[in-house]
């Protein structure tokens, strides 16, 4: 027998319900449950038939119930579907459900019950709450950030949609101006810098670019964007997103270092340079002492009446003049000899714009500007003029229609604190191209044509203020004059120099005193040996330390006092005379140099009561050195 067609159809309802996903009930008026499918009985634990009859607030906790029952009221009320998220406990936490209840209506339009139908949302509810708290800490951290970080809408109108606080840091101006100015931005950045700008923001790629924008005060920062494009759906770009970042500091922390490491270059070049020139220097007094020693000798056998004297003392100009030249040398590789002094540089400065003010010519305007209460100096005081005269002719040089030219003193601190007086030559002149000063300083580097000069000015002006422990610069740009900077340490005590040599006396006749003579140069040493038998003395000479050696030891020489020069190979003559003082500590010894730089060679000290001649020398040095050394040392 068939079951009736009205239980059938209930049967299949309910199938239908206990296999949905959801959760489905219904109560009567009262709030009493009437009908729970499995999902129900599953979440909560629960069988139907222990259901029935109970309401919520047997089931849930208290406040829970009174907002189930609160809806189920308005559902009632209403006569029509409502929808709305609930929560309810879970096994796992509380657990968001979207509601959809609706009243039952019997026949006489009486609404007695209300079915309800919850889904599921827990996880796309907490996944939007996740959404949103990424979303709060994003903002949070783009609010606080450092950098600018933005969104421009480029299509359909220009437009900023996004921008972090750090705008107005940086730029000066609120992020509302850049909102209701959709052109600031491009308006903010240097004219020179804007197509790469503007470039940028429609490149397909993220690149990294730098540009300058102005701020709000008129100054000027440096900016590194890093962004990217934003493409519709046809591959058009609607928008340009990414981080701007202030790196002001950095660049100019990075033209510092590049400057820094320009001169530290240029100073390791300028240095190899100097032992160049003091290695060449040193060869060529040995020349030029012979030369001279010849020409000496020469123009006293030729008497003033033989017409070939003025051709040996043509012959002695010319050393003279190569010897000047080699102490420029010297002093750009810092192998002169000091003598340093006490020294107002206002003092210096004075004195030479006296001296040159009228010989620079009437074009020239030649001007001091000297800082009063200056601290003193401690340097060489004929070196620090030929700084200062080298300074000045170059400007003049660099004016020749005329023009300004200034020497400025004042007082700065060094990054330690320490105090430095500052010397400047300012003129007006031509300038000088980067390629030009970049080897201003290079010995033989010159503009000028054959003929006007050596090219050891500034070189040697170098060698001068290094070696006073001050360091000097230039500053020129092509058309707009030239700067020339000295540095120089102030208030340090003084070491006594050694005063004005006094005039050479009148030579005398050696009556037959012993002088051994060790000069590894041959020419040298011969005429070194020609000049002391010329005048009386007994000569033996050495061509080296070792040499010199065995023949006192084993040839048993006997002589009166040693005449040594200084850097010889193998040993060198200070090493000598003090392996010969070991023996005679009375000794008396004369050393001779084209080159003293630094310590002694080999670790020995020079004597201090042994003097020093530098070569090239004339007859005259030589003789009296030698005559007032024994004098002294012979009675």
């Amino acid at each position: 027998m068939r079951a009736p067609l009205a239980e059938i159809g209930r049967d299949q309802l309910m199938a239908l319900i206990d296999h949905t996903s959801a959760v489905i009930y219904m109560r009567d008026a009262d709030g009493r449950y009437l009908l729970v499918n499995r999902e129900y009985e599953r979440l909560f634990g629960l069988h139907r038939e222990d259901i029935m009859g109970l309401t919520d607030h047997d089931l849930f906790p208290r406040d829970i119930a009174d907002k189930f029952r609160q809806n189920d009221l308005e559902a009632l009320a209403g006569g029509v579907p409502v929808q709305m998220e609930e929560e309810a406990p879970g096994e796992d936490g509380p657990r968001t459900y979207i509601t959809a209840k609706f009243p039952l209506i019997d026949a006489d339009g009486r609404a007695y019950a209300v079915a309800g139908i919850s889904t599921d949302i827990t996880k796309r509810s907490r996944a939007e709450a996740a959404l949103r708290d990424s979303e709060e800490r994003f903002r949070l951290l783009a609010e606080h950030a450092q950098d600018i970080i933005f969104r421009y809408r480029l299509e359909p109108e220009p437009g900023m949609e996004y921008l972090s606080r750090a705008v107005e840091s940086i730029t000066g101006r609120p992020a509302e101006e850049f909102y209701a100015r959709p052109d600031l931005i491009l308006d903010c950045v240097l004219p020179e810098d804007r197509p790469l700008f503007e470039q940028s923001w429609q490149a397909p790629r993220t690149r990294t670019i730098t540009f300058r924008l102005c701020r709000a005060d008129g100054g000027m920062v440096f900016i590194e964007q890093r962004a990217s494009t934003v493409t519709d759906d046809a591959g058009r770009v609607i928008a340009v997103e990414g981080i701007m970042r202030d790196v002001t500091e950095r660049i100019a922390a990075e033209r510092e270092r590049t400057e820094l490491e320009q001169q530290l270059r240029q100073a390791e070049r300028l240095d190899s340079l100097g032992q160049l020139a003091g290695g060449i220097a040193h060869d060529f007094n040995n020349i030029l002492a012979v030369i001279s020693g010849y020409a000496d000798m020469l123009t006293e056998e030729l008497g003033e009446d033989h017409p070939g004297h003025a051709d040996a003392a043509g012959i002695k100009q010319a050393a003279n003049r190569g010897s000047a030249l080699t102490r420029q040398l010297l002093i750009f590789s810092r192998s002169e000899p000091s003598r340093p002094e006490t020294l107002d540089l206002n003092t210096v400065a004075e004195d030479l714009q006296r001296m040159l003010g009228r010989t620079l010519g009437e074009d020239i305007e030649f001007t001091t500007e000297l800082a009063p209460g200056l601290p003193p100096i401690v340097m060489d005081r004929s070196k620090l003029e030929q700084v200062l005269m080298n300074a000045v002719l170059n400007s003049r040089a660099a004016m020749p229609d005329g023009g300004r030219l200034t020497i400025a003193t004042s007082l700065e601190r060094a990054g330690d604190g320490a105090a430095q007086v500052c010397l400047e030559v300012v003129d007006t002149g031509c300038g000088m191209t980067p390629e030009v000063l970049a080897r201003a300083f290079e010995p033989f580097f010159t503009t000028r044509g054959r003929g006007s000069g050596t090219g050891l000015g500034l070189a040697t002006a170098y060698g001068v203020v290094t070696d006073a422990g001050g360091t000097i610069s230039l500053e020129s740009q092509l058309g707009r004059g030239t700067t020339l900077r000295v540095r120089l340490p102030a208030g340090v005590a003084v070491t006594p120099g050694t005063g004005p040599a006094e005039p050479p006396a009148p030579v005398r006749p050696g009556h037959g005193r012993r002088v051994f003579v060790v000069e590894d140069e041959e020419a040298v040493r011969d005429i070194v040996c020609r000049l002391l038998r010329k005048a009386g003395y007994e000569v033996a000479a050495a061509a080296n330390p070792a040499e010199a050696l065995r023949m006192c030891r084993e040839d048993d020489l006997r002589f009166d006092m040693l005449l040594s020069d200084v850097i010889m190979p193998g040993m060198s003559g200070t090493q000598l005379a003090a392996e010969l003082r070991a023996e005679r500590p009375d000794l008396p010894v004369l050393f001779m140099s084209g080159y003293t730089s630094g310590p002694a060679p080999g670790g020995q000290a020079m004597p201090p009561d042994a003097p020093l001649i530098h070569k090239p020398f004339d007859s005259k040095t030589l003789l009296n050195e030698v005559h007032q050394l024994l004098a002294e040392r012979i009675h």
